[in-house]
């Protein structure tokens, strides 16, 4: 099979996971709890951060969990947050936080441009499904000049499902008139390779630049590298 597109998450993909969302998470958990830096502490432990080890957990909400998801498990622990309301206008501010924040934060990945615009010059598709918001897109991703290589951009609010559903894999092909087969899906986390592997995409592959170890994503992935440059070299062969 020869494979005509690629399926990118962005967090812990395109993004250096920790340096980005480790000071966008800090300042939210803070401005949430009005500076309650013990509370702030507790949101980040209890959903995904190991102040131990300083890493983030693969697979924990805050490593693989939607905006929305993010809201309402931190409105557990918030006591004015208590109706559906309330939390609409939480989940609308942590938007806000993470796409500001992440915008000012965001560190590329090793060889983003370069892996990106050599894919591309080989003719490749190229899409992001995160699950960031669309807008999340577009502010941690600007910075580094590559967006424009990009043919297809969803969120987890830009109408295709979350993951692991099938339905972000499932838009890009038909928007770009490719079967599954010929698509590759790449991501940090277990649940990108579930995504992919529910939407039967010829490739999962896994990369170490987020939250998950290479044990954690072998079970699922069909590759494991080190970074997105390895996939050059599946071109290359």
């Amino acid at each position: 099979m020869a494979y005509k597109g690629i399926v990118f998450d962005k967090d812990g993909t395109l993004i250096d996971f920790s340096p980005t969302w480790l000071p966008v998470y800090r300042y939210a958990a803070l401005e949430l709890t009005n500076n309650d830096a013990q509370l702030a502490r507790k949101l980040l432990a209890e959903h995904g951060y190991d102040y131990a080890t300083g890493r983030f957990i693969g697979g924990s909400l805050l490593a693989a969990g939607t905006n929305h998801e993010i809201a309402r498990a931190w409105a557990e622990y918030l006591p004015d947050v208590d109706d559906e309301v309330k939390l609409e206008s939480l989940s609308v501010r942590l938007n806000q936080i993470f796409q500001h924040q992440g915008s000012l934060h965001s560190t590329p990945v090793r060889s983003l441009q370069t892996t990106i615009r050599t894919l591309k010059q080989a003719g490749l598709k190229l899409g992001v499904a995160t699950s960031d918001s669309y807008q999340g897109i577009h502010n941690t991703l600007e910075p580094f000049d590559v967006i424009s290589e990009f043919d297809f951009l969803c969120g987890y609010d830009s109408g295709y499902g979350v993951k692991p559903e099938p339905g972000m894999v499932l838009a890009f092909c038909q928007a770009m008139s490719l079967t599954p087969a010929e698509v590759i899906v790449v991501g940090d986390n277990r649940h990108d390779m579930e995504m992919g592997k529910n939407a039967q995409a010829g490739l999962c592959v896994g990369v170490l630049t987020g939250a998950s170890t290479r044990d954690d994503l072998e079970e699922l992935a069909d590759i494991v590298f080190e970074d997105i440059a390895g996939l050059v070299g599946l071109f290359d062969r």
